[in-house]
C-alpha cells in the first residue's frame, strides 16, 4: 500500500497543457539514497518547498510517483491571491478576531513572497500583476459586504467599496457591489513550479520518478522510505507535499477532497475592459474567473463536495453549460465557448486554511496540506514556514497552521 491515497488528479486539458515546457531532468531510483530531506512530491509544493530547503543549505531529494508537474498542478487556474475562502468577518467569529488577521496578513506576505522570489530566480511564468474584485453573492450581501470591507481596512488591506453601477461602469460586469483589492498575481502555473523545481535542482537537489513511496518509518534517529520500486531513502526529516493525495499517516479530519470545474474561451481581448481584475463571488460555491496573456477568459467554479473521479468526469459537460451561463450572466456579450474545458479534485477546510506543520507522532517529518483557492499562496506559505521550522530558524505564524490546532 503506497503512503499516500492514489487518485486520479485531473480529466481534460487545461491551456498549460498546450505550451511547449522543456523536460525536467528525472533520475531512476536503483539504490538506497541518504539525504537531510527527503520531499515527497514534485508539484507545486513540493517544488517550492525544495526550492527553500536547499537555498538554506540542505541536502533535498525529491520523490514523486508520476513524475514532475503530472499532478493537479496543470489543472490550477492560477488566480493567485491573498484573499482566503472565508471572509475575514466569517473567520474573525470563527477562530478569533486576531488569529483570523494573524492569518489574513501572513497571506498577502506569502503571495509578495510568492513574486518576489519568482523574480529574484528569472522565472518565466507570464506574471501579471491583478487587482480583485469581490462581488457581493449568498454568502455576503451588501451590508455584509461592507462591513468586510471595514474589516480588511482595520487589519490593513487596501481596498475600495465599489457600488454595482461602478463596477459596471469600470469593467463591464453585470452590476454587483464588490470589494476591489490589490496586489494579486496571475500566472502559468505549470512554468512557476517548473522555474521553483529548476532552482532547487540548480543547487543539488535529486528528483527521482517515477517512484512510489511505499511505507514510512519514522524515529527519533531518522526517517526512512521503503519505495515500491525496491530502493530505501533515509532522511533526517521528511515532508508531505503530495497535494490532494493525503497522506494516510496525517491528520486531516478538518480536511476534505471536492470536486471543481473550468474553461478557457478562445482569445478574445477585445470583448472585455484591458484592466480586467480576478473576478469572484462572496458566495458557495462562488465562480471565479480571469484573463490570460493571450486574452482568453479562465472561468471555473461549480464546485462539488465529492471525491470520486468516475462521478467527478460525469459531470462535465453539464458543469461545463453552467458556468458558460454564469460567464455571460458576470460578463455580457463574452463569447463562453470552450477552447478547453477540465475538472479536477482539491482540498478544502472547514476555515478555508492550510494545516502545515510537523506530523503529531511521526518524529521528523512534516507535511502540507493547502486548501481552497489559495493553493499556490499556500504552497510559498508553506516552504516559508517549514524552512524555519526545519532549519531551526522558526516561524511566528507557525501555530496558525499546526496540525495540532484547536480550529
Amino acid at each position: 500500500m503506497a503512503a499516500t491515497v492514489a487518485r486520479d488528479l485531473r480529466t481534460g486539458r487545461s491551456p498549460w497543457m498546450s505550451r511547449p515546457l522543456a523536460a525536467i531532468p528525472t533520475l531512476e531510483l536503483t539504490r538506497d539514497l541518504t539525504a537531510d530531506v527527503v520531499v515527497i512530491g514534485a508539484g507545486i509544493s513540493g517544488a517550492m518547498v525544495a526550492d527553500a530547503l536547499t537555498d538554506a543549505g540542505l541536502d533535498v531529494v525529491i520523490l514523486d510517483r508520476r513524475g514532475p508537474l503530472l499532478g493537479s498542478t496543470p489543472a490550477s487556474t492560477a488566480l493567485l491571491q491573498y484573499e482566503i475562502d472565508t471572509p475575514l468577518t466569517k473567520l474573525a467569529a470563527r477562530i478569533g478576531l486576531d488569529r483570523a488577521e494573524r492569518i489574513w496578513r501572513r497571506s498577502k506576505l506569502a503571495l509578495g513572497a510568492l513574486r518576489e522570489r519568482a523574480v529574484h530566480l528569472g522565472i518565466s511564468a507570464d506574471l501579471a500583476d491583478r487587482d480583485t474584485l469581490y462581488l457581493a453573492g449568498d454568502l455576503l450581501d451588501r451590508e455584509a459586504l461592507a462591513l468586510e470591507a471595514d474589516a480588511r481596512r482595520r487589519a490593513g488591506f487596501e481596498v475600495s467599496l465599489l457600488t454595482g453601477p461602478a463596477v459596471r461602469e469600470r469593467y463591464g460586469i453585470a452590476g454587483r457591489p464588490a470589494i476591489l483589492g490589490h496586489g494579486n498575481l496571475a500566472a502559468d502555473p505549470r512554468r512557476l513550479a517548473a522555474g521553483f523545481l529548476r532552482a532547487a535542482l540548480g543547487r543539488g537537489a535529486r528528483l527521482y520518478a517515477p517512484v512510489t513511496a511505499a511505507q514510512v518509518e519514522a524515529t527519533a534517529g531518522g526517517v526512512s522510505v521503503e519505495t515500491e520500486e525496491g530502493p530505501v531513502v533515509r532522511a533526517t526529516t521528511l515532508v508531505f507535499a503530495t497535494g490532494y493525495e493525503l497522506p494516510r499517516k496525517v491528520p486531516r479530519k478538518v480536511h476534505r477532497v471536492v470536486s471543481t470545474y473550468c474553461l478557457a474561451t478562445r482569445p478574445q481581448p477585445r470583448a472585455f475592459s484591458p484592466d480586467l481584475p480576478f473576478v469572484w463571488e462572496a458566495s458557495e460555491p462562488y465562480l471565479y474567473l480571469r484573463s490570460d496573456h493571450e486574452g482568453r477568459i479562465i472561468c471555473g467554479g461549480e464546485d462539488e463536495d465529492l471525491a470520486d473521479e468516475e462521478t467527478r468526469d460525469a459531470l462535465l459537460p453539464v458543469k461545463i453549460k453552467t458556468i458558460q451561463a454564469k460567464l455571460e450572466a458576470v460578463l455580457p456579450g463574452i463569447d463562453t465557448e470552450a477552447d478547453y474545458a477540465w475538472c479536477g479534485s482539491f482540498g478544502a477546510s472547514e476555515t478555508g486554511t492550510p494545516s502545515i506543520g510537523p506530523v503529531p507522532r511521526m518524529p521528523g517529518c512534516y507535511a502540507v496540506l493547502g486548501y481552497g483557492g489559495n493553493g499556490i499562496t499556500f504552497s510559498m506559505m508553506a516552504a516559508q514556514i517549514l524552512r524555519g521550522q526545519i532549519a531551526g530558524t522558526g516561524d511566528p505564524d507557525a501555530d496558525l497552521f499546526s496540525f495540532r490546532r484547536r480550529f
